[in-house]
Protein backbone atom coordinates (compact mmCIF):
# COMPACT_ATOMS: atom_id res chain seq x y z
CA UNK A 1 0.00 0.00 0.00
CA UNK A 2 1.21 3.74 -1.00
CA UNK A 3 1.89 5.51 2.14
CA UNK A 4 2.20 9.44 2.84
CA UNK A 5 1.49 12.24 0.53
CA UNK A 6 3.43 12.21 -2.37
CA UNK A 7 1.11 9.50 -4.03
CA UNK A 8 -1.96 11.28 -3.30
CA UNK A 9 -0.14 14.42 -4.65
CA UNK A 10 0.80 13.44 -7.61
CA UNK A 11 -2.62 11.33 -8.24
CA UNK A 12 -4.22 15.10 -7.98
CA UNK A 13 -2.00 16.52 -10.56
CA UNK A 14 -2.37 13.44 -12.72
CA UNK A 15 -6.06 14.03 -12.52
CA UNK A 16 -6.10 17.80 -13.26
CA UNK A 17 -7.28 19.85 -15.92
CA UNK A 18 -3.44 21.34 -16.78
CA UNK A 19 -1.09 18.28 -16.39
CA UNK A 20 -3.83 16.64 -18.84
CA UNK A 21 -3.74 19.49 -21.28
CA UNK A 22 0.38 19.87 -20.63
CA UNK A 23 0.42 15.89 -21.84
CA UNK A 24 -1.51 16.11 -24.98
CA UNK A 25 0.38 19.17 -25.71
CA UNK A 26 3.64 17.62 -25.11
CA UNK A 27 2.40 14.92 -26.98
CA UNK A 28 1.53 16.78 -30.26
CA UNK A 29 5.22 18.64 -30.43
CA UNK A 30 7.30 15.71 -29.22
CA UNK A 31 5.67 12.55 -31.21
CA UNK A 32 6.97 14.64 -34.38
CA UNK A 33 10.67 13.87 -32.70
CA UNK A 34 10.20 9.82 -31.75
CA UNK A 35 12.80 9.98 -29.70
CA UNK A 36 12.12 12.67 -27.65
CA UNK A 37 8.64 11.59 -27.13
CA UNK A 38 9.46 7.81 -26.26
CA UNK A 39 12.20 9.52 -23.76
CA UNK A 40 9.43 11.54 -22.01
CA UNK A 41 6.91 8.56 -22.18
CA UNK A 42 9.07 6.72 -20.26
CA UNK A 43 9.63 9.32 -17.51
CA UNK A 44 6.36 9.63 -17.20
CA UNK A 45 5.82 5.67 -16.92
CA UNK A 46 8.96 5.27 -14.00
CA UNK A 47 7.17 8.35 -12.46
CA UNK A 48 3.91 6.71 -11.72
CA UNK A 49 5.27 3.38 -11.14
CA UNK A 50 7.24 4.92 -8.14
CA UNK A 51 4.39 6.06 -6.58
CA UNK A 52 1.11 4.38 -7.74
CA UNK A 53 0.11 0.69 -8.91
CA UNK A 54 -0.99 1.86 -12.32
CA UNK A 55 2.21 0.84 -14.68
CA UNK A 56 0.61 -2.25 -15.63
CA UNK A 57 -2.90 -0.23 -17.03
CA UNK A 58 -0.55 1.42 -18.41
CA UNK A 59 1.17 -0.84 -20.66
CA UNK A 60 -2.20 -2.38 -21.20
CA UNK A 61 -3.50 0.85 -22.70
CA UNK A 62 -5.60 2.81 -20.35
CA UNK A 63 -4.82 6.09 -18.95
CA UNK A 64 -4.60 5.00 -15.22
CA UNK A 65 -5.19 7.91 -12.69
CA UNK A 66 -5.48 7.17 -8.72
CA UNK A 67 -5.42 6.40 -6.48
CA UNK A 68 -7.24 8.70 -4.59
CA UNK A 69 -9.45 8.87 -1.70
CA UNK A 70 -12.93 7.95 -2.63
CA UNK A 71 -14.71 9.21 0.70
CA UNK A 72 -13.29 12.88 -0.68
CA UNK A 73 -16.24 13.47 -2.71
CA UNK A 74 -15.22 16.98 -3.76
CA UNK A 75 -12.21 15.71 -5.50
CA UNK A 76 -13.63 12.29 -6.81
CA UNK A 77 -16.46 14.26 -8.40
CA UNK A 78 -13.48 17.21 -10.06
CA UNK A 79 -11.85 14.25 -11.11
CA UNK A 80 -14.35 12.15 -12.81
CA UNK A 81 -15.62 15.20 -14.52
CA UNK A 82 -11.79 16.10 -15.30
CA UNK A 83 -11.98 12.08 -17.07
CA UNK A 84 -14.37 12.76 -19.43
CA UNK A 85 -12.63 15.13 -21.57
CA UNK A 86 -9.71 12.54 -22.06
CA UNK A 87 -9.38 10.39 -24.85
CA UNK A 88 -9.24 6.80 -24.83
CA UNK A 89 -9.72 4.52 -22.53
CA UNK A 90 -9.63 5.58 -18.90
CA UNK A 91 -9.07 3.36 -15.19
CA UNK A 92 -9.92 5.35 -12.00
CA UNK A 93 -8.25 3.76 -9.01
CA UNK A 94 -10.40 4.65 -6.08
CA UNK A 95 -9.48 3.59 -2.46
CA UNK A 96 -11.92 3.56 0.39
CA UNK A 97 -12.33 2.27 3.51
CA UNK A 98 -15.32 -0.40 3.98
CA UNK A 99 -17.78 0.70 6.83
CA UNK A 100 -16.55 4.19 6.49
CA UNK A 101 -19.14 6.28 8.62
CA UNK A 102 -19.81 3.89 11.33
CA UNK A 103 -16.98 2.68 13.62
CA UNK A 104 -17.95 -0.81 14.57
CA UNK A 105 -17.73 -1.58 10.87
CA UNK A 106 -14.36 0.34 10.66
CA UNK A 107 -13.01 -1.54 13.52
CA UNK A 108 -14.52 -5.35 12.40
CA UNK A 109 -15.29 -4.84 8.80
CA UNK A 110 -14.94 -8.98 8.40
CA UNK A 111 -17.78 -9.14 11.47
CA UNK A 112 -20.08 -6.59 9.45
CA UNK A 113 -19.91 -7.82 6.17
CA UNK A 114 -23.09 -9.09 6.66
CA UNK A 115 -25.49 -8.25 9.22
CA UNK A 116 -29.11 -8.18 10.12
CA UNK A 117 -31.22 -5.82 11.95
CA UNK A 118 -29.36 -3.36 14.84
CA UNK A 119 -31.87 -3.01 17.11
CA UNK A 120 -31.63 -0.13 19.10
CA UNK A 121 -30.86 -0.61 22.83
CA UNK A 122 -33.17 -0.12 25.24
CA UNK A 123 -32.64 2.39 27.72
CA UNK A 124 -32.13 1.12 31.64
CA UNK A 125 -34.85 1.40 33.84
CA UNK A 126 -33.84 2.64 37.57
CA UNK A 127 -34.22 -0.27 40.56
CA UNK A 128 -36.84 0.40 42.66
CA UNK A 129 -35.35 -2.29 45.34
CA UNK A 130 -33.12 -0.57 47.56
CA UNK A 131 -29.31 -1.48 47.90
CA UNK A 132 -30.44 -4.10 51.06
CA UNK A 133 -33.67 -5.30 49.60
CA UNK A 134 -31.37 -6.12 46.28
CA UNK A 135 -29.08 -8.02 47.95
CA UNK A 136 -31.38 -10.05 49.65
CA UNK A 137 -33.32 -10.88 47.01
CA UNK A 138 -30.00 -11.79 44.95
CA UNK A 139 -29.17 -14.23 47.88
CA UNK A 140 -32.06 -15.51 48.27
CA UNK A 141 -32.32 -16.46 44.30
CA UNK A 142 -28.88 -17.82 44.46
CA UNK A 143 -29.78 -20.56 47.63
CA UNK A 144 -32.89 -21.95 45.41
CA UNK A 145 -30.84 -21.93 42.39
CA UNK A 146 -28.23 -24.01 44.51
CA UNK A 147 -30.48 -26.31 46.01
CA UNK A 148 -30.78 -29.49 44.48
CA UNK A 149 -33.31 -30.68 45.96
CA UNK A 150 -35.83 -27.88 45.11
CA UNK A 151 -38.40 -27.88 42.71
CA UNK A 152 -37.45 -24.59 41.37
CA UNK A 153 -33.83 -26.05 40.73
CA UNK A 154 -35.21 -29.76 39.29
CA UNK A 155 -37.47 -27.21 36.54
CA UNK A 156 -34.43 -25.52 35.46
CA UNK A 157 -33.27 -26.51 31.60
CA UNK A 158 -30.14 -25.25 30.57
CA UNK A 159 -30.55 -24.00 26.75
CA UNK A 160 -29.12 -26.12 24.04
CA UNK A 161 -26.16 -24.61 22.36
CA UNK A 162 -26.66 -24.23 18.68
CA UNK A 163 -23.78 -24.42 16.05
CA UNK A 164 -23.77 -22.48 12.55
CA UNK A 165 -23.14 -24.96 9.70
CA UNK A 166 -20.62 -22.77 8.76
CA UNK A 167 -18.46 -23.89 11.97
CA UNK A 168 -19.49 -27.14 11.33
CA UNK A 169 -17.80 -27.52 8.35
CA UNK A 170 -14.55 -25.37 9.74
CA UNK A 171 -14.37 -28.31 12.30
CA UNK A 172 -15.14 -30.81 10.20
CA UNK A 173 -12.48 -29.50 7.57
CA UNK A 174 -9.58 -29.14 10.00
CA UNK A 175 -10.11 -32.77 11.47
CA UNK A 176 -10.33 -34.08 7.71
CA UNK A 177 -7.06 -32.39 7.39
CA UNK A 178 -5.49 -33.97 9.93
CA UNK A 179 -6.54 -37.36 8.96
CA UNK A 180 -5.51 -36.53 5.25
CA UNK A 181 -2.71 -34.58 4.15
CA UNK A 182 -3.72 -34.83 0.81
CA UNK A 183 -6.62 -32.29 1.51
CA UNK A 184 -6.35 -29.28 0.32
CA UNK A 185 -8.83 -26.06 1.20
CA UNK A 186 -10.29 -23.62 -1.98
CA UNK A 187 -12.18 -20.67 -1.38
CA UNK A 188 -13.23 -17.48 -3.03
CA UNK A 189 -13.18 -15.25 -0.82
CA UNK A 190 -15.33 -16.50 1.56
CA UNK A 191 -12.52 -17.42 4.54
CA UNK A 192 -14.22 -16.49 7.27
CA UNK A 193 -18.06 -16.67 5.59
CA UNK A 194 -17.47 -20.56 5.37
CA UNK A 195 -16.05 -21.14 8.61
CA UNK A 196 -12.44 -21.31 7.10
CA UNK A 197 -10.18 -18.86 10.01
CA UNK A 198 -9.20 -22.02 11.92
CA UNK A 199 -8.27 -24.19 8.71
CA UNK A 200 -5.85 -21.06 7.32
CA UNK A 201 -4.31 -20.47 10.78
CA UNK A 202 -3.41 -24.10 11.11
CA UNK A 203 -2.65 -25.23 6.79
CA UNK A 204 -1.56 -22.26 5.62
CA UNK A 205 0.16 -24.01 2.86
CA UNK A 206 -2.95 -26.06 1.80
CA UNK A 207 -5.22 -23.38 2.16
CA UNK A 208 -6.00 -21.19 -1.10
CA UNK A 209 -7.82 -18.10 -1.06
CA UNK A 210 -8.54 -17.49 -4.98
CA UNK A 211 -10.32 -14.42 -4.13
CA UNK A 212 -13.82 -13.39 -6.11
CA UNK A 213 -12.67 -15.95 -8.66
CA UNK A 214 -15.33 -18.51 -8.93
CA UNK A 215 -14.58 -20.34 -12.06
CA UNK A 216 -10.47 -19.92 -10.58
CA UNK A 217 -11.87 -21.62 -7.91
CA UNK A 218 -13.76 -24.85 -9.23
CA UNK A 219 -10.84 -25.57 -12.20
CA UNK A 220 -8.05 -25.30 -9.76
CA UNK A 221 -9.69 -27.75 -7.55
CA UNK A 222 -10.08 -29.75 -10.83
CA UNK A 223 -6.52 -29.93 -11.48
CA UNK A 224 -5.68 -30.51 -8.35
CA UNK A 225 -7.88 -33.68 -8.15
CA UNK A 226 -6.23 -34.47 -11.09
CA UNK A 227 -2.41 -34.71 -9.32
CA UNK A 228 -4.22 -36.97 -6.93
CA UNK A 229 -4.85 -34.37 -4.34
CA UNK A 230 -8.36 -33.88 -2.39
CA UNK A 231 -9.55 -30.48 -3.35
CA UNK A 232 -12.57 -29.18 -0.60
CA UNK A 233 -13.82 -26.19 -2.18
CA UNK A 234 -15.77 -24.03 0.19
CA UNK A 235 -18.37 -22.06 -1.41
CA UNK A 236 -21.77 -20.32 -1.01
CA UNK A 237 -24.66 -21.96 -3.07
CA UNK A 238 -25.54 -18.85 -5.16
CA UNK A 239 -22.00 -18.30 -6.40
CA UNK A 240 -21.06 -21.67 -7.44
CA UNK A 241 -23.88 -20.49 -10.00
CA UNK A 242 -20.94 -18.60 -11.31
CA UNK A 243 -18.60 -21.34 -12.28
CA UNK A 244 -20.90 -23.81 -13.83
CA UNK A 245 -19.37 -24.26 -16.84
CA UNK A 246 -16.28 -25.47 -14.92
CA UNK A 247 -17.88 -27.54 -13.03
CA UNK A 248 -19.68 -29.21 -16.08
CA UNK A 249 -16.67 -29.69 -17.83
CA UNK A 250 -13.46 -29.35 -15.77
CA UNK A 251 -14.65 -31.07 -12.87
CA UNK A 252 -17.86 -33.46 -13.73
CA UNK A 253 -17.22 -34.30 -17.28
CA UNK A 254 -13.61 -36.04 -16.02
CA UNK A 255 -15.58 -36.98 -12.91
CA UNK A 256 -12.65 -35.94 -11.08
CA UNK A 257 -12.60 -36.10 -7.20
CA UNK A 258 -13.49 -32.63 -5.53
CA UNK A 259 -15.59 -32.11 -2.45
CA UNK A 260 -18.11 -29.04 -2.75
CA UNK A 261 -19.40 -27.55 0.74
CA UNK A 262 -22.34 -25.41 -0.22
CA UNK A 263 -23.13 -22.53 2.42
CA UNK A 264 -25.97 -20.61 2.42
CA UNK A 265 -28.51 -22.89 0.07
CA UNK A 266 -31.94 -22.09 0.62
CA UNK A 267 -33.61 -18.85 2.25
CA UNK A 268 -30.96 -16.48 3.94
CA UNK A 269 -32.66 -14.05 5.51
CA UNK A 270 -31.27 -10.37 5.53
CA UNK A 271 -28.81 -11.52 3.03
CA UNK A 272 -31.56 -10.92 0.45
CA UNK A 273 -32.20 -13.15 -3.12
CA UNK A 274 -28.54 -11.85 -4.64
CA UNK A 275 -27.10 -14.62 -1.83
CA UNK A 276 -30.15 -17.19 -1.64
CA UNK A 277 -29.03 -20.97 -2.33
CA UNK A 278 -32.43 -21.24 -4.24
CA UNK A 279 -31.12 -23.73 -7.38
CA UNK A 280 -28.16 -25.60 -6.32
CA UNK A 281 -30.56 -29.12 -6.13
CA UNK A 282 -32.00 -27.93 -9.70
CA UNK A 283 -28.79 -27.26 -11.57
CA UNK A 284 -26.46 -30.00 -9.95
CA UNK A 285 -28.68 -33.19 -9.78
CA UNK A 286 -28.94 -32.46 -13.75
CA UNK A 287 -24.98 -32.82 -14.34
CA UNK A 288 -23.59 -36.77 -14.69
CA UNK A 289 -21.35 -37.94 -12.08
CA UNK A 290 -22.64 -35.50 -9.74
CA UNK A 291 -23.62 -36.83 -5.77
CA UNK A 292 -25.87 -33.97 -4.02
CA UNK A 293 -26.33 -34.33 -0.75
CA UNK A 294 -28.56 -31.94 2.09
CA UNK A 295 -28.43 -32.90 5.64
CA UNK A 296 -31.21 -32.88 7.98
CA UNK A 297 -29.22 -31.55 11.10
CA UNK A 298 -25.78 -30.61 12.80
CA UNK A 299 -24.54 -34.22 13.08
CA UNK A 300 -25.51 -34.92 9.40
CA UNK A 301 -24.04 -32.23 8.16
CA UNK A 302 -20.55 -33.55 9.70
CA UNK A 303 -21.09 -37.02 8.62
CA UNK A 304 -22.00 -36.58 5.02
CA UNK A 305 -19.41 -34.14 4.89
CA UNK A 306 -17.06 -37.04 5.36
CA UNK A 307 -19.70 -39.27 2.99
CA UNK A 308 -18.74 -37.20 0.24
CA UNK A 309 -15.43 -36.68 0.97
CA UNK A 310 -14.45 -40.47 0.77
CA UNK A 311 -16.59 -40.78 -2.74
CA UNK A 312 -14.44 -40.95 -5.44
CA UNK A 313 -15.88 -38.66 -7.50
CA UNK A 314 -17.64 -34.87 -7.55
CA UNK A 315 -19.73 -34.36 -4.40
CA UNK A 316 -21.90 -31.60 -3.20
CA UNK A 317 -23.27 -31.30 0.35
CA UNK A 318 -25.54 -28.48 0.93
CA UNK A 319 -26.18 -26.65 4.14
CA UNK A 320 -28.23 -23.52 5.28
CA UNK A 321 -27.26 -20.11 6.78
CA UNK A 322 -27.26 -20.02 10.87
CA UNK A 323 -27.38 -22.25 13.09
CA UNK A 324 -29.57 -26.18 13.14
CA UNK A 325 -31.95 -27.33 15.54
CA UNK A 326 -29.06 -28.42 18.33
CA UNK A 327 -28.44 -31.66 17.52
CA UNK A 328 -25.69 -33.55 19.51
CA UNK A 329 -22.91 -33.97 17.00
CA UNK A 330 -20.72 -36.85 16.95
CA UNK A 331 -17.06 -36.34 16.87
CA UNK A 332 -16.69 -39.73 15.30
CA UNK A 333 -16.83 -39.54 11.64
CA UNK A 334 -18.63 -42.49 10.09
CA UNK A 335 -19.52 -43.02 6.33
CA UNK A 336 -23.46 -43.04 5.31
CA UNK A 337 -24.31 -45.29 2.59
CA UNK A 338 -24.63 -43.08 -0.58
CA UNK A 339 -28.51 -42.67 -1.88
CA UNK A 340 -30.09 -43.92 1.64
CA UNK A 341 -32.48 -42.02 3.46
CA UNK A 342 -34.18 -43.25 6.47
CA UNK A 343 -37.47 -43.07 8.28
CA UNK A 344 -38.09 -40.81 10.76
CA UNK A 345 -41.60 -41.59 12.09
CA UNK A 346 -43.98 -44.15 10.80
CA UNK A 347 -47.46 -42.64 10.05
CA UNK A 348 -50.50 -43.41 7.69
CA UNK A 349 -51.95 -42.34 4.63
CA UNK A 350 -49.46 -39.55 3.57
CA UNK A 351 -45.71 -39.58 3.73
CA UNK A 352 -43.33 -36.66 3.58
CA UNK A 353 -39.89 -36.75 1.83
CA UNK A 354 -37.95 -34.43 3.19
CA UNK A 355 -35.02 -33.15 2.04
CA UNK A 356 -32.53 -30.81 3.72
CA UNK A 357 -33.11 -28.83 7.44
CA UNK A 358 -36.87 -28.71 7.11
CA UNK A 359 -37.09 -32.13 8.90
CA UNK A 360 -38.08 -30.10 12.21
CA UNK A 361 -41.00 -28.42 10.56
CA UNK A 362 -42.02 -31.57 8.81
CA UNK A 363 -42.11 -33.83 11.91
CA UNK A 364 -43.84 -31.55 14.18
CA UNK A 365 -46.96 -31.84 11.10
CA UNK A 366 -46.25 -35.15 11.02
CA UNK A 367 -46.97 -35.53 14.92
CA UNK A 368 -50.12 -33.56 14.88
CA UNK A 369 -51.70 -35.50 11.79
CA UNK A 370 -49.88 -38.78 12.37
CA UNK A 371 -48.39 -39.13 9.00
CA UNK A 372 -45.16 -40.50 7.89
CA UNK A 373 -41.79 -38.35 7.60
CA UNK A 374 -38.60 -39.79 5.50
CA UNK A 375 -35.26 -38.02 5.97
CA UNK A 376 -33.96 -38.75 2.33
CA UNK A 377 -30.36 -37.53 2.61
CA UNK A 378 -29.72 -37.58 -0.74
CA UNK A 379 -30.95 -35.90 -3.96
CA UNK A 380 -28.67 -37.80 -6.21
CA UNK A 381 -28.57 -40.72 -6.50
CA UNK A 382 -32.14 -40.65 -4.71
CA UNK A 383 -33.42 -43.67 -3.03
CA UNK A 384 -35.45 -45.21 -5.32
CA UNK A 385 -36.41 -48.28 -3.48
CA UNK A 386 -37.80 -46.01 -0.26
CA UNK A 387 -39.52 -44.01 -2.81
CA UNK A 388 -41.15 -46.75 -4.11
CA UNK A 389 -41.96 -48.65 -0.73
CA UNK A 390 -43.18 -45.38 0.34
CA UNK A 391 -45.66 -45.03 -2.51
CA UNK A 392 -46.78 -48.43 -2.47
CA UNK A 393 -48.57 -47.71 1.45
CA UNK A 394 -49.52 -44.30 1.34
CA UNK A 395 -52.28 -42.12 -0.31
CA UNK A 396 -50.44 -38.89 -1.11
CA UNK A 397 -46.78 -38.60 -1.43
CA UNK A 398 -45.37 -34.63 -0.30
CA UNK A 399 -41.81 -33.32 -0.89
CA UNK A 400 -40.36 -30.87 1.04
CA UNK A 401 -37.14 -28.99 0.33
CA UNK A 402 -35.84 -25.29 0.60
CA UNK A 403 -34.84 -25.13 -2.99
CA UNK A 404 -36.83 -24.07 -6.13
CA UNK A 405 -39.67 -26.79 -6.78
CA UNK A 406 -38.88 -26.63 -10.49
CA UNK A 407 -36.37 -29.30 -11.26
CA UNK A 408 -35.79 -29.64 -7.97
CA UNK A 409 -35.81 -32.73 -5.11
CA UNK A 410 -39.41 -33.20 -5.73
CA UNK A 411 -39.15 -33.15 -9.76
CA UNK A 412 -36.60 -36.05 -9.07
CA UNK A 413 -38.87 -38.08 -6.67
CA UNK A 414 -41.66 -37.74 -9.80
CA UNK A 415 -39.38 -39.19 -12.24
CA UNK A 416 -38.97 -42.23 -9.97
CA UNK A 417 -42.49 -42.76 -9.53
CA UNK A 418 -42.62 -42.08 -13.38
CA UNK A 419 -40.15 -44.69 -13.69
CA UNK A 420 -42.07 -47.24 -11.33
CA UNK A 421 -45.48 -46.30 -13.33
CA UNK A 422 -46.33 -45.20 -9.65
CA UNK A 423 -49.93 -43.00 -10.28
CA UNK A 424 -49.68 -42.13 -6.06
CA UNK A 425 -51.19 -38.20 -6.00
CA UNK A 426 -48.09 -35.79 -5.59
CA UNK A 427 -47.62 -32.81 -3.66
CA UNK A 428 -44.50 -30.70 -4.20
CA UNK A 429 -43.58 -27.99 -1.69
CA UNK A 430 -40.49 -25.60 -2.11
CA UNK A 431 -39.96 -22.44 -3.03
CA UNK A 432 -41.74 -20.25 -5.70
CA UNK A 433 -41.14 -19.42 -9.11
CA UNK A 434 -40.24 -16.07 -8.00
CA UNK A 435 -37.32 -14.08 -5.63
CA UNK A 436 -37.99 -13.65 -1.87
CA UNK A 437 -36.84 -10.74 -1.21
CA UNK A 438 -35.76 -9.96 2.35
CA UNK A 439 -36.96 -10.58 5.84
CA UNK A 440 -35.90 -13.03 8.68
CA UNK A 441 -35.72 -16.27 7.78
CA UNK A 442 -38.81 -17.66 9.67
CA UNK A 443 -40.69 -14.98 7.86
CA UNK A 444 -39.57 -15.91 4.48
CA UNK A 445 -40.53 -19.48 5.31
CA UNK A 446 -43.75 -18.39 6.11
CA UNK A 447 -44.47 -16.78 3.10
CA UNK A 448 -43.12 -19.48 1.11
CA UNK A 449 -45.61 -21.67 3.37
CA UNK A 450 -42.76 -24.03 4.39
CA UNK A 451 -43.02 -23.37 7.91
CA UNK A 452 -45.33 -25.72 10.52
CA UNK A 453 -48.68 -24.08 9.66
CA UNK A 454 -47.68 -23.94 5.70
CA UNK A 455 -46.74 -27.09 5.27
CA UNK A 456 -49.77 -28.25 7.41
CA UNK A 457 -51.98 -26.10 5.17
CA UNK A 458 -51.01 -27.61 2.16
CA UNK A 459 -51.25 -31.11 3.06
CA UNK A 460 -54.75 -30.62 4.43
CA UNK A 461 -55.84 -28.64 1.32
CA UNK A 462 -54.54 -31.50 -1.30
CA UNK A 463 -55.65 -34.18 1.01
CA UNK A 464 -59.74 -32.28 0.55
CA UNK A 465 -59.17 -31.90 -3.25
CA UNK A 466 -57.98 -35.18 -3.81
CA UNK A 467 -60.30 -37.21 -0.99
CA UNK A 468 -63.22 -34.66 -0.28
CA UNK A 469 -63.48 -32.72 2.90
CA UNK A 470 -65.19 -35.49 5.02
CA UNK A 471 -62.98 -38.42 3.50
CA UNK A 472 -59.79 -35.94 4.38
CA UNK A 473 -60.81 -34.88 8.03
CA UNK A 474 -61.51 -38.99 8.74
CA UNK A 475 -57.32 -39.36 7.05
CA UNK A 476 -56.62 -36.79 9.41
CA UNK A 477 -57.86 -37.70 12.35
Amino acid sequence: KNTGGLATYFAKVWASKSYMQLRENSKKVLSKIPPAWELARRTEEHMKGMVAPGTLFEELGFNYIGPIDGHDLPSLVSTLRNMLIMQGPRLLHITTTKGKGFAPAEADPVGYHAINKIEKPAPSKPSLLSAAQAKQKTVHSASITDDSNSSTAQKEVKPVSKKKYQAIFGDWLCDMATADERLIGITPAMCEGSGMVDFAARFPERYHDVAIAEQHAVTFAAGLAAAGKKPVVAIYSTFLQRGYDQLVHDVALQNLDVTFGLDRAGLVGEDGPSHAGSFDLSFLRSIPNMVVIAPSDENEARQLLYTAYQYKGPAAVRYPRGTGPGVEIQQTMTELPIGRGVVRREGSSVAILNFGTLLPAALAVADKLNLTVADMRFVKPIDEALIDTLASSHDLIVTLEENAIHGGAGSAVCEQLNKSACTVPVLQLGLPDRFVEHAQHKEQLAQCGLDQAGIEVAISQRLEIIFGKESANQIKA
